[in-house]
């Protein structure tokens, strides 16, 4: 018998809201022309990305190709199962406890970019997929007062964002008014990956930062222009993959392309990066569903505050993760950064996508944690309990080292 829940058996799906009528901003009808939507609705996001057609490759074997140099990790793309019981009872979990905290700092961070931006056209673009979930509920949020465009676009560590789709948007938008909008940070890699690749685009940089204006819900890597803490919490969008985010995969890069080609021919899907839509997900889908709870509980509880954060609150908590990072690095011996998946986020989505060694966490009792280590009794992961030793961090998965014939 399958241990695999219709979306109609979760208790998430049985209740649902009311869809309210609200301001919507007029999409830009050339982007929404090239783009798509995936599972969204047209005045949730725009996707600028092909929708592409690759045969899925084994877990097992994509982890050698990554690590043998054969491929980078964005030429394959694995199968994405739909949730399994136990996941969707902890995603219950995680909303019934955060889905509140969510509503609140969703509200704070809107207040702070309607402050910094008034009266001016916000444009958002979301890094898929962690960040798409967020960019939604911002948008919504910030229509409310002033027009806004929200765009989803990949960008890949050590291939870089998507330039043609990045350039496309500058140039119907400018990029005075541009966010950057991902769910968390855990070592910063991503954020790293974009502030290189936008050094000569200075109006994407506010005066006296040098990383570009990112926006997160949790910056435990010290890596955000804003975020509304640098907590290692469950938020609930980070325990599920394409159900959560418009049925869109992780995105594809086959080939490089040159940032003078992508930019030349920006509207030319075919310069974009790729992802793939996971039609057989739809009777699992939550996208829209999720966003229109939240915006219920928005809609309920309205904030007026803004967020607590600046550049010395930002560099400090980066040191703090990078003397951590380190740590774990000489304490377990491992060759590559990479192969250290740390917040409780990034862990989960490693030991969905990855091929884990073992997992790391603070306190075994920590309610945050419980879906980590249900995986591990499931899947024979080793768990080492380190407590403080283990700084901002409550979970950090470890990759393994795969060879060929394992």
């Amino acid at each position: 018998m399958s241990n695999r829940p219709h979306l109609a058996e979760t208790t998430f799906a049985n209740n649902p809201v009311e869809i309210t009528e609200r301001v919507k901003s007029p999409l830009n009808e050339k982007l929404n022309e090239l783009g798509f939507h995936g599972s969204y609705r047209p005045e949730d996001v725009t996707f600028l990305m092909q929708i592409d057609d690759i045969a899925p490759t084994d877990v097992k074997e994509k982890e050698y190709l990554i690590q043998s140099g054969k491929m980078h990790y964005s030429q394959m793309i694995s199968v994405e199962n739909p949730p399994s019981t136990a996941q969707m009872q902890h995603f219950q979990y995680a909303f019934e406890q955060g889905s509140q905290r969510l509503a609140e700092e969703v509200q704070k961070i809107a207040n702070q970019l309607l402050q910094r931006f008034e009266n001016k056209p916000l444009v958002l673009i979301s890094l898929v997929r962690a960040g798409v979930p967020l960019g939604v509920l911002l948008k919504h949020c910030i229509e409310k007062q002033q027009p806004c465009y929200h765009y989803g676009i990949s960008i890949i560590r050590d291939r870089g964002v998507d330039f043609g789709a990045l350039q496309a948007i500058i140039a119907q938008h400018g990029a005075e008014n541009i966010v950057f909008v991902d769910g968390w940070t855990g070592k910063g890699a991503i954020c790293k990956e974009l502030t290189q690749n936008v050094q000569h685009i200075p109006e994407l940089f506010d005066e006296n930062w040098q990383i570009p204006r990112l926006v997160t819900l949790s910056d435990l890597g010290g890596y955000s222009w804003l975020s509304a803490s640098s907590d290692d919490w469950l938020i609930p969008f980070g325990m599920l993959g394409s159900v959560i985010s418009g049925l869109t995969s992780r995105t594809i890069l086959k080939q490089s392309i040159a940032l003078e080609e992508a930019q030349n021919d920006c509207y030319n899907p075919q310069k974009w990066h790729s992802c793939l839509i996971y039609d057989h997900l739809k009777p699992y889908d939550l996208s829209v569903d999720f966003i229109e709870k939240i915006l219920a509980k928005i809609e309920l509880n309205p904030q007026f505050d803004t967020v607590v954060w600046d550049n010395s609150i930002r560099l400090k908590q980066q040191q703090f993760c990078a003397e951590t990072v380190e740590w774990i690095k000489t304490e377990y011996a491992i060759s590559n950064v990479n192969y250290i998946k740390p917040s409780i986020a990034e862990a989960t989505r490693a030991v969905l996508r990855r091929v884990p060694e073992k997992i790391l966490i603070k306190d075994e009792s920590n309610p945050h944690v419980q879906l980590l280590l249900h995986f591990a009794r499931e899947q024979n992961i080793p768990v080492d309990i380190l407590g403080s030793k283990l700084g901002p961090y409550h979970a950090v998965t470890l990759i393994k080292r795969v060879e060929k014939n394992q």
